[in-house]
């Protein structure tokens, strides 16, 4: 589910480096939510991050 409809914002992945300087994998996920919107006058349900809907890239549905 973590991943925006609209910007596609996806997981990242990177390293977890400890004091000793050992390395593991480690993931970043997005903040995903799943908010109704209005697309060509029908409602729909749509997964966006905040950043997305903080920025008014889609119309919500009241």
């Amino acid at each position: 589910m973590a991943k925006c409809d609209v910007c596609s914002k996806d997981y990242l992945f990177g390293l977890r480096v400890s004091h000793s300087n050992r390395k593991t994998n480690r993931s970043w996920k997005p903040n995903v939510r799943k908010v109704r919107i209005v697309d060509n006058g029908t409602p729909k349900s749509i997964n966006i991050c905040t950043r997305c809907l903080r920025s008014n890239k889609v119309t919500r549905a009241v």
